[in-house]
């Protein structure tokens, strides 16, 4: 099974980009978020060409922000729209999760808040949510969670910490909740595979970032002891971030059982002309 995760950033901005990486890449399982459709818009666009590429498709979106959606070509059993307890921020539970049972596995694509600033009502949302998630984890070793987790594991996953100081995305509070994932035996695959290496999935737009290789590590895939067991190869898909109009977040695409592509990674090409610490 290949498993793979893209913040696309606009999915209608992104269609002719996204369906062309779905026949190269042959992904079975597909956690998309940042969608930023609703359901009916992502369906009139997508229910056609996913449905010819063998791809059930379960969406969960607003219109103008956020939206989460899952591909499979390994089945798509018992849907979850949604966190069991998932907080609201304005009055509204927004579209940034959704869960289904994929070729035996549960399996949740999120979008995680923010946060904006630590002074933000937006933090304490992101972290009542990140404690919800947690909470929603009912098989631990069968569960992958898949997505934009906008949290950097360790200063190791951004380009420099200092430019970081006071910001989101780093604060311990962010990095004890993702902690709370691991302790319930969820694996972070990709940095489990390549420990030692410089690995980024989003680049800002801004200032040449992406040339520069100035990134981030902030999109995840967490895995339970089964399918953490299987990973043949685990890497960050940067072509797909190369070229004319493309997302600010690369796929993250993770093998089990058998690796098509090799034990290749953990960024696919390296970067040309990376800017050291």
């Amino acid at each position: 099974m290949r498993l793979a995760t893209w913040n696309v950033n606009s999915a209608l901005v992104r269609l002719p980009r996204l369906l062309p990486w779905l026949d190269e890449r042959a992904p079975d399982v597909v956690c998309l978020q940042e969608t930023k459709l609703s359901d009916e818009a992502f369906a009139e666009a997508f229910d056609a060409p996913l449905k010819e590429r063998g791809y059930e498709v379960a969406h969960v979106g607003e219109g103008r922000w956020n939206g989460v959606a899952l591909l499979s070509r390994v089945g798509l059993e018992d849907v979850r729209r949604a966190l069991p307890a998932a907080p609201s921020f304005q009055d509204a539970v927004e579209a940034r999760a959704v869960t289904a049972t994929c070729g035996g596995l549960r399996v949740t694509s999120v979008y995680v808040p923010n946060g904006r600033t630590p002074d933000d009502p937006h933090y304490a949302y992101k972290l009542e949510w990140l404690a919800a998630l947690a909470a929603s984890v009912d098989d631990p070793g069968h569960t992958v969670i898949a997505g934009d987790v906008n949290i950097a594991p360790t200063d190791d996953d951004v380009w420099d910490p200092a430019q970081f100081v006071d910001s989101t995305h780093v604060t311990p509070a962010e990095r004890g909740a993702l902690a709370t994932l691991r302790d319930l035996g969820l694996s972070d695959v990709v940095r489990d595979r390549w420990p030692t290496e410089r690995v980024f999935s989003y680049w800002d737009y801004r200032a040449g970032r992406f040339h520069q290789d100035l990134g981030m590590r902030i999109d995840l895939v967490l895995a339970g002891a089964d399918p953490a067991g299987r990973v043949r190869a685990a890497w960050v898909d940067r072509h797909a971030r190369k070229g004319k109009g493309p997302s600010d977040h690369a796929p993250v695409i993770v093998d089990l059982d058998t690796a098509p592509d090799g034990d290749i990674g953990p960024v696919v090409p390296p970067p040309s002309a990376p800017r050291r610490r």
